[in-house]
Parts: C-alpha cells; structure tokens; sequence
C-alpha cells in the first residue's frame, strides 16, 4: 500500500454474540488488497438485516471473509491489489463486499465495484449494492419476472422492499407487497405498488385473489414461517417464489397438492458467499440496466436515517424496531 495510508483504522467489532450494545469501535490493521482487489477509503456504509443476524451469531461470515460486520460501502479507492485494471486510484465507487463495510478502510473485489451513479453522494451510493444486487439476482434472474407479469413482495418498506418495488415495476411488473402501517404502505404506493396490504388488518391471500383473480406470478418472501402456505395459496399457475431470508422461521406444515396443479416452482437462495464471478456478472447487468434508471430519477433511494460510525449500536436498534422506511446507513468520513 501507499506510504501516504494509515497502518490502523476504527472499525466496529462484534464483541461477542448479543444485542446491539456489543457493537464497539476498535483499533484494527488497514487491511492490504489481494490480487483483484481494490482498497477502499470508507465514506459510508449501509446497515442491513444479515448484519443483525451476523451480531446475534446466527450468520457468520464465510470462509476468508472479515469478521467486521458490514456488506455494502461507498467510498473512494486509495490502492490496488495485483492485476486490477478497473476501477483507478482516487475513483469513487460503491461495492459489495463480504463483510469489513463498518470501518474506516474496506477491500472488495474490483469486480463488484461500481461508479456513484451521476448525482449521488456517499450516503445514497453506499444504500444501493445489498438491496439491488440481492433483488436483482432473485427477483430478475431466478424469479424470471417478465413484463406484464404480477409481482408480490413481503415487507415493502425495508430496503430489500423499497428496491423491489421500484424495479419490478420498472422491469413493467405490476406490484403488490405487504407491510406493518398505513404510513409504509403509504409510502410503497408512492414508489410504485398497485396495492400494499397491511397485514396486520387484511389477509393478503384474499386481497391479492380479489384484486388478481388468478394471483401473483413471482413472490419475494423474507419472512418464510406461517406465510409459506399462505404465499402457495396467493400464487398464480405456473408462479414462482423466491426465498431470501426466514424472518418467521424455516419451517412450516405445508400441503404440496397446488405446488402440483398450479406447476409452482419454490426456490431461494444466498447472495454473501457466492463467488466473485457470480456477483461480477450480477454487476454488470446493474450498470446497464439499472445505473441509468438511477441517474434519470426513475428509481429513488430511500434513506431513513444515518448514524456515525461509533454509533453502529444505536442504527442496529433502528433496524431490530422495524420502525425505518428503506435504509439504514453509517456515515463514515
């Protein structure tokens, strides 16, 4: 690395499994890029939900990964590890990252960097690589969701809500979601939903079948548990439903007979140790098709609160009330 660079940094280390009080800052090492990688002058990281589920023990990193948590930043690159052409010292990126986001210095594969769209600062930049690559892979990719299709997304007010409804709705999905209050659903009709249903006082099968008729083509689910039926139940013929993450919990008493008659097909999957290539191509396909939709205004990034570095405890308790709209993000520099 440089001269020029610090040797240590403050990160924010997970002391041991607990609430968020066990968020503390440290004094660690500047990490050195590898081959491939670039190093990253943090100005910003986003919070999300694997970081709470990482703290509490149930997510750790994957193998080679930093123990520090944080899965997004933006920031300016200031060295390079052996063969990167792509991006240059001193540009400014955003990047997926496998953990390291909440500290003052992050690698990342130069492969899962991209520019700050035009027109946005740190903080916006650094809320867009976990929802957007997330999405896009599940809700593009696997889920195949094409125009004219029906799109329903579970917890449309967080920030794996928020992206999804603005996207399926640019990719000419038309979209339905779920959340907690008239103020969320409020604001996902404002991005784009046909209809968001609070489902703590409607039943979504029953809103979706009386405003589908036939029901949705592509679920997104975070919640898994109880809504696992109910989601094969609100499902068009030949539909499919994508798991990203089990709020409620795994496991459910689930009858297969409609995965059968309606021909459903039910995946899911994980985005933080798939390999570099995998999210190297995921990158690529966001440049082209989703950058521009940023930078003309068509896609909005939400941004509910920023916290300092040192107060990564107080934004993790933001996240656990569920009472945010879209993300949570640390400003670093």
């Amino acid at each position: 690395m440089a001269d020029t660079l610090p040797t240590t940094m403050t990160a924010i280390e997970i002391t041991e499994a607990g609430g968020p009080d066990v968020l503390q800052p440290v004094s660690r090492p500047v990490p050195e890029p590898q081959a491939g990688e670039v190093l990253i002058e943090v100005a910003a990281a986003g919070v999300n939900r694997p970081d709470v589920l990482q703290r509490e023990g149930g997510y750790p990193p994957p193998p080679g990964a930093s123990d520090i948590p944080g899965l997004e930043v933006a920031g300016r690159v200031v060295a390079l590890g052996a063969d990167v052409a792509s991006p240059a010292i001193g540009e400014e990126v955003t990047a997926l990252v496998t953990g390291g986001g909440y500290a003052e210095y992050c690698t990342a594969p130069a492969a899962q960097c991209l520019p700050w769209p035009k027109g946005f600062d740190s903080i916006h930049a650094a809320a867009l690589p976990e929802t957007y690559f997330t999405v896009y892979s599940n809700v593009i990719d696997r889920g195949r969701l094409a125009k004219g299709e029906r799109f329903l997304v579970h917890g449309g007010s967080s920030g794996i809500g928020t992206t999804a409804i603005q996207l399926a709705r640019a990719f000419g999905a038309e979209v339905f979601t779920t959340a907690g209050t008239a103020e969320k659903c409020r604001v996902c009709e404002e991005l784009g939903a046909t209809r968001a249903i609070n489902y703590r006082e409607e039943d979504f099968v029953a809103v979706l079948k009386e405003a589908t008729g036939k029901g949705v083509d592509v679920i997104l689910d975070m919640v898994g548990g109880d809504y696992i039926p109910r989601n094969i139940k609100a499902m068009a013929p030949d539909g499919r439903m994508v798991f990203i993450a089990f709020l409620g919990g795994p496991k459910a008493e689930v009858n297969f007979l409609p995965v059968m008659l309606k021909r459903l097909t039910i995946t899911g999957s994980t985005l933080r140790a798939r390999e570099v290539p995998f999210k190297a191509e995921i990158a690529g396909k966001l440049r082209e098709q989703v950058w521009p939709l940023l930078e003309d205004g068509s896609l909005k990034v939400l941004v509910n609160e920023t916290f300092p570095l040192a107060e990564a405890a107080k934004a993790h308790a933001l996240m656990e009330s569920s009472t945010h709209i879209g993300k949570i993000v640390l400003k670093v520099r």
